[in-house]
């Protein structure tokens, strides 16, 4: 991590900022001034100064010039550095640039596009700040240019601090304001069963079993599935050569019965998938009582009225969500949908930023960009469809679970969820997914983050 920089007193004189050609009246929508990150909202990224070209990068909180402080000028706006003072996001020619605040080429129009969303014009023209276009089989270039209005031309204005409020009391609050301890690869765990050849066992990502995780408080399971001839079985990679591995429909059996016995308790869990439908509704199938307390969000108008409260959902036995990372058209293909036995697509439910921090040693990366941002697929972390939000999963962990390493993570789980994650997404993680989390405290994190509301 970089050392966090202060923010930098505006230079730009009263003077100057006369010199500012004058521009129609500003937007009563767009805020008046503030600390913000100019934010895509269709891939997600930031407009960050390059050497003098503004691009887009992944949100890294307070790090790589990211931040702009916004402030009216002459009948416009502009968005000077926090970095560096009378440094301010312009124009140069075609593209966007860092140009001195006083500029002609430093204002921007602005105006609401909706849905919280804004676009920057240049004053006397109907050109707007805008992503590049998008080639061919690729992502969208990371240089920001100057085009005509369209999708690509709108922007969030995610305030650097983010805005909360008080949590709502426990019977109103809603499943999209909660946040849950979450266990990545809960089931390698080496207390259970087998999980992997045993090189790769010597490195568990839990060291207690998951009856003791649901004791612990743990609400969020990650579990990657492989196909055997016996089933739908708990492996990390591959089946190949674990000794006493475990049937998923037995850890799930854990988490039924301990729902059974704890009527007020929550549980999710996210399969990497790697198993035919088929072979998995067979497994579900095994599990005693799952039906009883089985969440479809699909059958209950969520994407129409959002997300409903905990009591509601506890009221009516609606406390085992499950989700897979499969393809819903891979399985239209195969003529069985997972969610017509009750396993939702989490890309349809959910957003998640990319898995990994790094290797389990070193240097690491906290930048929180979306898992699912390729040439094929666009999810922003800032995706919604009001009043319907995603729930946010954030991953915290590295390429392997060495624990000196994982304990010191855990502790800046807090901190890279307030400070990078949760301005990325625009809405606080829902679970906070970690390995080793008997090291390292981040149930206090989880706690930090069930105090307030995005």
């Amino acid at each position: 991590m970089r050392i966090h920089r202060p923010l930098l007193i505006f230079a730009a004189t009263a003077a100057a900022l006369a010199t500012v050609p004058a521009a129609p009246a500003r937007s009563a929508d767009v805020p008046t001034a503030g600390t913000f990150y100019v934010q895509s909202a269709v891939t997600g990224l930031n407009a960050a100064d390059s050497g003098g070209a503004v691009v887009q990068h992944n949100p890294r909180g307070n790090e790589d010039r990211q931040q702009w402080r916004l402030r009216p000028g002459g009948g416009a706006y502009v968005l000077e550095s926090t970095d560096t003072a009378g440094s301010c996001l312009g124009r140069s020619g075609g593209r966007a640039g860092t140009v001195n605040c006083a500029a002609a080429e430093a204002p921007w129009e602005m105006s609401s596009a909706g849905a919280d969303r804004y676009r920057l014009k240049v004053p006397g023209s109907d050109r707007y700040l805008s992503l590049g276009a998008k080639p061919s089989g690729a992502t969208h270039p990371a240089e920001l240019v100057l085009a005509g209005a369209g999708e690509d031309a709108n922007w969030y204005l995610t305030p650097v601090t983010s805005p909360t409020a008080p949590m709502p009391a426990p019977d109103l609050r809603t499943l999209d304001q909660v946040t849950f301890l979450t266990s990545h690869n809960a089931y390698a765990n080496g207390v259970d069963g087998g999980f992997a050849p045993p090189f790769v066992n010597l490195v568990p990502n839990q060291t207690r079993g998951i009856n003791q995780q649901l004791t612990d408080g743990v609400r969020g399971f990650m579990m990657d599935i492989h196909q055997t001839p016996d089933g739908a079985i708990l492996c990390h990679n591959s089946c190949t050569l674990v000794s006493r591995p475990v049937a998923l429909w037995v850890d799930i059996q854990r988490m039924v019965d301990f729902l059974k016995r704890n009527p007020d308790e929550f549980v999710t869990v996210f399969l990497e998938d790697y198993v035919d439908p088929g072979v998995l509704r067979a497994e579900l199938a095994r599990v005693n009582g799952l039906s009883d307390v089985l969440y479809r969000p699909d059958r209950t108008g969520v994407r129409a009225d959002g997300w409903p409260r905990m009591s509601e959902l506890i009221a009516a036995n609606d406390r085992l969500l499950l989700f897979t990372d499969h393809s819903r058209s891979a399985d239209q293909s195969a003529g069985l949908t997972r969610d017509s036995f009750g396993v939702m697509y989490q890309r349809e439910w959910t957003v998640e930023n990319y898995w990994s921090m790094g290797s389990g040693l070193g240097s690491s990366d906290w930048s929180c960009y979306s898992r699912w941002y390729d040439a094929n697929t666009v999810i922003p972390l800032s995706a919604t469809a009001p009043p319907f939000r995603p729930l946010f999963v954030m991953n915290h962990f590295r390429d392997m679970a060495i624990a000196s390493t994982a304990g010191t993570d855990n502790t800046k789980l807090a901190d890279r969820a307030q400070r990078f994650c949760q301005p990325a997404a625009r809405k606080k993680p829902n679970f906070l997914a970690v390995d080793r989390y008997d090291l390292g405290s981040p149930a206090s994190a989880v706690a930090a983050l069930n105090t307030y509301t995005y």
